[in-house]
């Protein structure tokens, strides 16, 4: 661990990171801490600021890369020398050797490399963080892929992932940072990042992205091969599409832009409110465009080893939140928080409504290239510290998606107005889903249970019955005991204060003689106080 870290810091030193900080910015104190760091003595040399910050990134390894890669979709947020040499990080990380790779199929396939193909390109067609792929032929003639998971990659991962443990267990001891439970978003980053390195998931999520866009025209899925596929092997058809990025060859082959950007929002909103499964890894390295068709454009999609899903409950607040806030009711957006548990019960919504239209009502109604979810999500994580408002980890991937979507459709066509291509899709989900059609389709759905149960139905109600007339008769039986218990009681009181008398009457007789020569030399007052004390002390 103090190995990685050490390396993390070297990498950091020797590319100079600290040029990338805004000096001017920062407190006086940071400055002058800044001015006479020892790190300043290392000589930056002639890379761009860009250059070094891609560089470092990919000498650090699959987590650090994929931070990247979501930086490279947010040209919003960083200056373009440096997203444009971060796009690199999509598909053109350093390779591994080829040699490597064949030796690494044919232990997976358990075959030759001529007995699988009837060609293999030894030099890869793409290069990423955890994976490369290499282009081949099948024997039946198929143009296929083949996608081998990088050897070792697995202890970088795990190595790298107990640092941010460490690093999150830190932050969760701070009060202001413990409502963002690091400890429970790096737990579910992590099972998705593993799962990106069993390949068996990856080509399952991928049939599955395909059987739910079945001649559709918003999406294409290749088809995986099954036969000779492995869990660091993977063999899919061959695509043959435009890079989403690549926004001169789209312009050049006449390409509908604006419907390309509406699709895109209408393709996210389908994945997750129709299908509920979304490929949540949508950055540009794995979004291509078929363009045979241009006023009629259709989305290509792989490398499916993340994708996510939402419950039931979380699926129709996330619709109910975006809708209000497409109709402005910030109210409602405060009630549905207060609602869910987000936010404490004790919270006033008026107040945390108005909080949130601070933050939200300059961004509606206006063009995409005037929003940025950034500073809209900073904006409403300064609000969740006023409220104490907790970060959900279920829905970090679904927000990450989002943000790769706003990004690519910044890309694509600027002018794109996200709320009234998303609003019109929303209501007529939650139409649906409330209506009367809704409802019969839950009953399809739920028709082979309640075949299951119907006919048990008498024996669970006589069942029912019998339970209720037991735990009555229990009840009745409790209640007798209690009062035989209160009559027992009240008797033996009865007996206690007797037993009480007769000791003080016998105690009075036997001191009778003593007591009567005292009592004729006391005063009176003194006498009936006596008297008073012994008649409470009967009474008791």
């Amino acid at each position: 661990m103090s190995l990685r870290l050490f390396k993390i810091l070297w990498v950091i030193a020797r590319h100079r990171l600290d040029t990338l900080i805004p000096i001017e910015r920062l407190p006086l104190w940071s400055r002058f801490v800044m001015w006479f760091m020892p790190l300043r003595l290392i000589p930056v040399g002639q890379r761009s600021r860009g250059e070094r910050l891609r560089l470092a990134l990919e000498s650090l390894g699959p987590i650090f890369i994929k931070f990247g890669q979501m930086l490279s979709t947010r040209r919003d947020l960083l200056p373009d020398d440096i997203s444009d040499e971060l796009r690199r990080l999509q598909d053109q990380v350093p390779p591994f050797p080829g040699d490597r790779a064949v030796a690494r199929v044919e232990k997976e396939l358990e075959m030759t490399l001529d007995q699988a193909f009837a060609s293999f390109d030894r030099a890869p067609l793409a290069s990423a963080s955890i994976a490369q792929v290499h282009a081949a032929t099948l024997h039946s003639g198929e143009e296929v892929v083949v996608k081998i998971i990088r050897p070792g990659i697995d202890a970088i991962m795990r190595q790298d992932m107990a640092l941010m443990y460490r690093v999150a267990k830190l932050l969760a001891r701070v009060p202001e940072a413990r409502r963002l439970r690091p400890v429970e978003v790096i737990r579910d980053y992590e099972s998705t990042l593993f799962d990106e390195l069993d390949l068996y998931k990856e080509a399952a999520n991928t049939s599955q992205l395909k059987r739910n866009f079945k001649d559709s025209p918003l999406l294409f899925v290749p088809t995986i091969y099954w036969p000779f596929t492995r869990r660091h092997v993977m063999v899919q058809e061959r695509i043959h599409g435009v890079p989403v990025a690549d926004l001169d060859t789209l312009m050049k082959k006449g390409v509908n832009l604006k419907k390309l950007a509406e699709r895109g929002v209408e393709l996210f909103f389908t994945q997750v409110f129709r299908d509920n499964f979304f490929h949540a890894d949508m950055h540009p390295g794995n979004i291509f465009v078929n363009a045979d068709n241009p006023q009629d454009p259709q989305y290509i999609a792989i490398d499916c080893g993340i994708v996510g899903s939402l419950t039931r409950e979380d699926q129709d607040y996330l619709a109910r939140n975006l809708l209000a806030f497409f109709h402005q009711d910030y109210y409602e957006v405060a009630a549905l928080h207060i609602e869910s548990g987000w936010v404490g019960e004790n919270t006033r919504a008026n107040e945390f409504a108005a909080a949130i239209r601070t933050v939200c009502e300059p961004i509606l109604e206006k063009p995409l290239k005037d929003i940025s979810f950034g500073q809209v999500l900073l904006g409403l994580f300064q609000t969740a510290r006023r409220f104490n408002m907790e970060v959900q980890p279920q829905l970090v991937l679904l927000q990450k998606t989002l943000l790769n979507i706003e990004g690519l459709g910044r890309q694509l066509y600027p002018e794109l107005d996200l709320w009234s291509t998303a609003k019109p899709y929303l209501e007529q989900w939650m139409k649906e889903r409330a209506g009367v059609g809704g409802l019969w389709e839950s009953l399809k759905r739920q028709a082979p249970e309640l075949s299951r149960q119907l006919p048990e139905l008498p024996v669970l109600a006589h069942q029912a019955l019998g339970r209720m007339e037991q735990e009555h008769r229990q009840r009745h039986a409790q209640a007798n005991a209690i009062t035989e218990l209160e009559a027992k009681y009240a008797q033996q009181r009865k007996r206690h204060h007797r037993l009480r008398i007769g000791v003080a009457l016998v105690a009075v007789a036997l001191a009778w003689q003593p007591l009567s020569e005292w009592a004729l030399a006391q005063p009176w007052p003194l006498l009936a106080a006596a008297g008073a004390g012994l008649i409470l002390l009967l009474w008791q």
